[in-house]
């Protein structure tokens, strides 16, 4: 069962994937040239059909793909690059750096990624770098307390005490035995934020605080078919359903590679 989860959130990850990067080569149809055939149902020649403004929903949700990636993999990387550091330093430390890093966390993790998105939207503009600057910085308490918790368990094992006794600094000791054995909980996070990410991206398009038009997004598509909803519900099935199998496959990727990673849980029949 948990090989299966590993093995379908890999193939729906995959496929994010290669819509992504499939939209840098090719699409269908131009994605924002606005033309008279609207509201197509499925078929051919656009299997997935037109939207209210004529245009090639395929098309559309490739280009949606790339940018939920693009989003999703800075969002995360700023988030894991500020937060797992800290969090190593807290759990080392200890002591005031250690309750000071996890106060401030916790007022962090008080502020959601809409929130900070509405802030930081009113000050700068809506656009996609606010987009990930929000997601970023929301999910940064994540990733600090799930270094930190890591840390404690790492620093209190013999290795690291027989470590200490032989005089290797505290850099060395972070470097080679810290941050080697809890990279396994930094890549879960990391998946698990991934799925955040998309839906927080897709909740800032639909209400206008991502990426701005023509630039197509899941979110954005959302909002378009809610004019069209009660005639054409098929236009909000499409983006949809990308964004729930996209963070489908995130969240069952995290999970699997818990599985795999963490001894404790393979050990269990």
């Amino acid at each position: 069962m948990r090989k299966a989860q590993l093995n379908i959130g890999l193939v729906l990850v995959g496929l994010v994937i290669l819509a992504g990067v499939l939209s840098l080569l090719w699409t269908p149809y131009d994605p924002i040239r606005v033309t008279s055939n609207r509201l197509l149902p499925p078929g051919w020649p656009h299997l997935l059909g037109t939207d209210g403004m004529g245009i090639d929903i395929a098309s559309r949700l490739l280009i949606g793909a790339r940018y939920c990636l693009i989003v999703g993999v800075i969002s995360v990387g700023v988030a894991a690059v500020v937060g797992v550091p800290l969090g190593m330093l807290a759990g080392m430390r200890g002591g005031w750096l250690d309750e000071l890093t996890m106060r401030v966390a916790d007022i962090v993790y008080a502020f959601p990624a809409l929130l900070l998105a509405m802030l930081l939207a009113a000050a700068f503009g809506a656009s996609t770098g606010t987009a990930m600057a929000a997601i970023g910085i929301a999910t940064i308490p994540a990733f600090a307390r799930i270094a930190r918790a890591g840390t404690l368990q790492v620093v209190a094992s013999d290795f690291v005490l027989a470590a200490k006794a032989a005089g290797t600094s505290r850099w060395g000791i972070a470097a080679r035995h810290v941050f080697p054995n809890i990279a396994p909980l930094v890549g879960v996070q990391a998946s698990v934020g991934f799925a955040m990410a998309i839906l927080a991206e897709a909740a800032l398009s639909y209400l206008g605080l991502g990426t701005p038009r023509p630039t197509p997004t899941w979110g954005a598509m959302l909002r378009d078919a809610q004019d069209v909803w009660y005639t054409q519900p098929v236009q909000a099935l499409w983006p949809g359903l990308s964004i729930a199998l996209a963070v489908l496959g995130f969240n069952l990727l995290g999970d699997g590679m818990r599985d795999v990673l963490d001894p404790r849980l393979r050990e269990v029949k």
